[in-house]
């Protein structure tokens, strides 16, 4: 019986270990340099705080991904589409309620674009090819999702959207909703800064830590550690 333990671990090891590459090789291969938004908004005069919501798939990576990006000051994961009432982790996991596992960026307008965030977002954060799903979760509530809190966010993302549909810089269509937003609600407290404070959860190293090491690689002037 150990023996056929050890064998199993062995076996665990090696498929978490081919999965990580797997992950890291598609990321690099899907996106490679995906071209700046020909339409920006242009970097601030000023400093100030500005916030941009996003959603695809786990909220434990998108968070991650955008704590490592500089002129970002706070990433919080949580819910958005849906109404307050239902914005509960139990319940949205049923898919039935609208919501979305969405990451509000709070940024520094005069260090980071907002068209440079959605460059970041469809990069290196999520595969916005995939319609109700990321990786090995499936549901409304992992879809690809910008949340515009103004006009100039909603232009911005759907001039940057068009341009990679005629630039075909995904192989597949890209499905990413484009919509108001109409609240943000965070998360429970256990699902903050998850993919930090749990490295070696096999989930974070097969889904989330590739994200994160391939906005190191693709993006050095914006990565920060």
């Amino acid at each position: 019986m150990k023996g056929i333990s050890v064998r199993v671990c062995i076996a665990v090891v090696i498929v978490v270990l081919a999965a990580i590459v797997w992950n890291r090789a598609e990321a690099a291969d899907k996106s490679a340099m995906l071209p700046n938004p020909v339409v920006d908004t242009p970097l601030a005069t000023t400093s100030s705080k500005q916030t941009a919501v996003v959603a695809g798939g786990c909220f434990w990576g998108i968070q991650a991904v955008f704590q490592h990006v500089k002129g970002v000051q706070k990433a919080v994961s949580g819910y958005s589409g849906g109404s307050s009432s239902t914005a509960e982790y139990e319940v949205v996991s049923t898919g039935h309620t609208g919501h979305a596992e969405s990451v509000e960026i709070t940024y520094d307008p005069s260090k980071v674009s907002y068209g440079q965030l959605l460059k970041v977002f469809f990069s290196v954060a999520h595969d916005p090819t995939q319609l109700n799903r990321q990786g090995p979760d499936s549901g409304t509530q992992y879809r690809s999702v910008i949340f515009y809190a103004n006009d100039e966010q909603k232009r911005v993302a759907e001039a940057y959207i068009a341009q990679l549909e005629q630039t075909k810089s995904f192989p597949r269509p890209i499905v990413t909703q484009v919509v108001p937003l109409k609240g943000f609600y965070p998360a429970e407290s256990y699902h903050q800064d998850y993919a930090t404070l749990h490295p070696d959860n096999p989930y974070i190293a097969i889904n989330d830590a590739p994200k994160v090491e391939h906005l190191r690689e693709e993006f050095p002037d914006l990565y920060k550690k």
